[in-house]
């Protein structure tokens, strides 16, 4: 299988599967003499961990890190970063059923038609256990853009959606949810514990915005600091759409509408408005990069599905084994990941063309 790398200065490879012996990453390109260990990475594996409430998948993991090379007495060396993480709560026998038949919405067919092979133990490669690699190559990526400032909550959950009005940040930490809205976190209990009971499943949308970003990280035309954003993001299991900035509210708005007007400011334009989110011409301009994720429902779900099995017959598929019922509750920890290792690779990057 080929494309399991990402970036261009700072780049990551992640390696294994879902119910293979272990998971992890290899960063490459990270400077030498920052301070990196276990526990600067831990606490964003923990916000990403399964089974630490009832709205999520019960498959127990420790998540816990393991830094293999790249760092010497605390600091990076410049060398290649080897991170593992190992999975010990596999139960391969759940998915005897996905062996024969192909989930509708996942990527079973689709994987089977390119390679004519597939691991369907939780789905191998195509299963969102592969992005806790990600997230502990983005708590890498962090170190090297300290100035940086990245958070994700989820602004909608299965329709509804948090009222802006009510925003507050320290509610995203106090809620499984990651939610800013109190109310909202509230009532997303129930439609999370509906979707459970009723063997099906919901979608979400996940909201983040990087604060600290100066002006000139990107490039005009196929380093985009957008479109690298998107393709990132797009790369994200269950990811259907991208949105910077207002995204599609943009073409319902006219010209005057959409500017987002500059006065003098210190040293530098003091912006009336960020519809752009932060990126003009595909490098940042010093405002709040602002990216939004529409992550599907969950494939896997209790409820019977019309399908087809490897034999081409049909078949019907009710997928058995613990599944999070809205995957993108444990995403904006992942979606945090995927921007630093952009944001990160652009810093180098912009480094290596300006020496600034």
């Amino acid at each position: 299988m080929s494309h399991n790398s990402f970036g261009r200065v700072f780049r990551f490879t992640t390696w294994g599967e879902s119910h293979g012996p272990a998971l992890g990453a290899v960063v490459d390109g990270c400077p030498p003499g920052l301070a990196l260990t276990e526990t600067d990475i831990q606490p964003f594996l923990d916000k990403r961990r399964p089974g630490t409430s009832r709205f999520t998948t019960q498959r127990r993991e420790p998540d816990a890190v393991r830094i293999l090379s790249g760092t010497f007495e605390g600091r990076t060396t410049g060398t290649p970063i080897s991170l593992m993480i190992e999975n010990v709560d596999q139960r391969s026998k759940d998915y005897s059923e996905v062996a024969v038949a192909y989930r509708p919405g996942h990527a079973d067919y689709a994987y089977d038609a390119k390679y004519g092979f597939r691991d369907y133990r939780g789905g191998g490669r195509s299963s969102a256990r592969e992005t806790a690699a990600r997230v502990a190559a983005g708590a890498v990526a962090r170190v090297v853009i300290p100035e940086v400032a990245i958070r994700a909550y989820l602004v909608e959950l299965g329709g509804d959606a948090i009222d802006p009005a009510a925003f507050d940040d320290a509610e995203i930490d106090r809620n499984p949810f990651f939610c800013p809205d109190a109310a909202a976190a509230a009532r997303w209990e129930a439609i999370v514990d509906g979707a459970r009971k009723a063997g099906s499943s919901v979608g979400a949308v996940v909201e983040c915005v990087s604060t600290g970003v100066p002006a000139g990280w990107g490039a005009p035309l196929y380093a985009k600091l957008d479109s690298e954003l998107a393709a990132a993001l797009m790369s994200i299991n269950a990811v259907k759409g991208v949105e910077i900035g207002d995204g599609f509210a943009a073409a319902r708005l006219t010209g005057e509408q959409n500017a987002d007007p500059m006065r003098p400011g210190d040293g530098a334009p003091a912006f009336l408005a960020n519809h752009a989110g932060g990126v003009a011409g595909g490098i940042s301009t010093g405002q709040p990069v602002v990216v939004r994720v529409a992550l599907k429902p969950t494939s896997s779900i209790l409820t019977p599905v019309e399908t087809i099995g490897r034999d081409g017959a049909s078949a019907e598929i009710a997928t058995k084994g613990r599944h999070d019922p809205c995957v993108g509750i444990r995403a904006a920890p992942v979606v945090e990941a995927m921007v630093a290792l952009v944001l990160a690779d652009q810093k180098l990057l912009h480094r290596a063309q300006t020496g600034r």
